[in-house]
């Protein structure tokens, strides 16, 4: 049966497989699986996705955001959520969230040998930064210095 909006078919969304992250750590997310929920309803104040994890891959780098509220919520296999105080492992029916300007630094990991599915839901705020606190990761997302674009710690461009 084929649906109409305000209805749709998570599956029959277009997947997009891309990361604005630079090298080295755009491999360490890639590839993976995003379907754009929100964007195919037509949502603007928030964003849904489907994504799909594979095998030992990580939804992002450990980060915080500013301005966005972040929800995840386990539909189908096994991940590890990493923050500041360690690690849980989340199954199907599981979720976890994430207030904004809450500087605890949060990621998936997909440790299992099977794909893991989950919805990332959060609001969308053009003032919104991302900050990522692992020493090894020099990255900032949306600076007042760059704008929309990733950044080193010290302001200076990818």
């Amino acid at each position: 049966m084929s649906l109409k909006k305000p209805a749709l078919d998570p599956l029959a969304v277009e997947a997009v497989s891309k990361s604005g992250y630079p090298e080295p750590y755009r491999s360490l997310v890639m590839p993976r699986e995003k379907r754009r929920l929100g964007d195919a309803l037509g949502l603007t104040r928030i964003g849904i996705n489907r994504t799909t994890l594979p095998p030992g891959k990580m939804s992002a780098m450990r980060h915080w955001h500013t301005a966005e509220d972040e929800f995840v919520y386990v539909l189908e296999g096994e991940v590890v959520l990493r923050t500041r105080a360690g690690e849980q492992v989340l199954g199907a029916g599981m979720c976890a969230g994430f207030p904004a300007g809450v500087d605890d630094g949060h990621h998936l990991i997909n440790r299992s040998e099977h794909p893991a599915s989950y919805l990332e839901i959060s609001n969308r705020d053009a003032e919104d930064s991302a900050y990522y606190p692992d020493a090894d990761v020099d990255l900032t997302w949306n600076s007042s210095q760059a704008p929309g674009r990733m950044t080193r710690k010290d302001g200076t461009p990818y």
